[in-house]
């Protein structure tokens, strides 16, 4: 009798523990909520507007779409750049939005969404400069970027190049105004946009990009389900003019046609 009893609650635990351990394989696709990082420094995707109480930009209206679209509330976590995919790996966010260019090594560690938006990199130099007009002229200048990006990635190409890696673009065009570098290699609309609507004087961007850069939407590397719900979500708003519209709030315009990957703008972005 008491061996019936015994093996009658090792059955019953044996069982919770099976409940329990189905629970935990996939919180996501039993979660209401879709937790979000993104580095908020990065005008127009990502912002603090110190008259909102929410973040604002690109990144942060389309993420809040698709979320919509999954029947997911959107939780956004604000983390440095360069601690975005280790939180991710960690299962402590869900999803990256934060102009994060798709790159073959990023692959490695994660899976990304379609594109979602085609940038470039691009020059920013102090309004007085001369000597400076292409990539090509950056051999042996002192460049500023923002630390852990494709900009850092691409300066360190550049011949003979004193490569200045710091936290934010801000921080990035306080150096140039300064003269505690020649250049700024950073993504094109974040430029415009720090120039034309961020009070950021003394500086211009130069029209050549270096690079056609697709941002994506990056996720664990095992969580295919959550990658393919992103996926139908984006192209939902894509198809029901929802993405056109925050395109147009932010960026003015029509969506441009994507240039392909493989044919770089001009001679021939984080």
């Amino acid at each position: 009798m008491k061996l019936n009893k015994i093996f009658g609650a090792l059955s019953i635990f044996t069982i919770a523990a099976i409940g329990l351990t189905g629970c935990g394989e996939d919180p996501q696709a039993n979660s209401n909520t879709l937790k979000v990082g993104s580095t908020i420094d990065f005008a127009p995707f990502e912002f603090q507007d110190e008259k909102q109480t929410d973040y604002q930009g690109f990144d942060m209206d389309l993420i809040r779409a698709i979320g919509k679209e999954m029947g997911k509330e959107v939780q956004i976590s604000n983390i440095g750049f360069d601690g975005l995919i280790p939180a991710l790996q960690a299962k402590n966010i869900d999803v990256v939005i934060s102009g994060m260019t798709i790159t073959d090594e990023r692959k490695e560690n994660v899976l990304f969404s379609d594109p979602y938006y085609q940038s470039g990199l691009q020059i920013v130099v102090r309004s007085d400069e001369t000597s400076i007009n292409s990539f090509e002229d950056l051999k042996g200048k002192s460049l500023a970027v923002q630390i852990g990006t494709s900009s850092s990635n691409e300066a360190k190409k550049i011949e003979n190049a004193t490569v200045k890696e710091l936290n934010t673009p801000a921080d990035c065009f306080i150096e140039l105004q300064n003269k505690g570098a020649d250049a700024v290699i950073n993504d094109r609309p974040v430029n415009d946009y720090a120039i034309k609507e961020g009070g950021i004087t003394g500086l211009k961007a130069l029209p050549e990009r270096l690079t056609a850069e697709d941002y994506g939407i990056a996720m664990a590397k095992d969580n295919v389900e959550l990658q393919k719900q992103v996926n139908d979500a984006l192209k939902k708003i894509r198809d029901n003019g929802e993405y056109d519209k925050i395109f147009e709030k932010w960026f003015g315009g029509q969506v441009p046609q994507a240039q392909p990957e493989s044919q770089p703008e001009s001679q021939a972005q984080q």
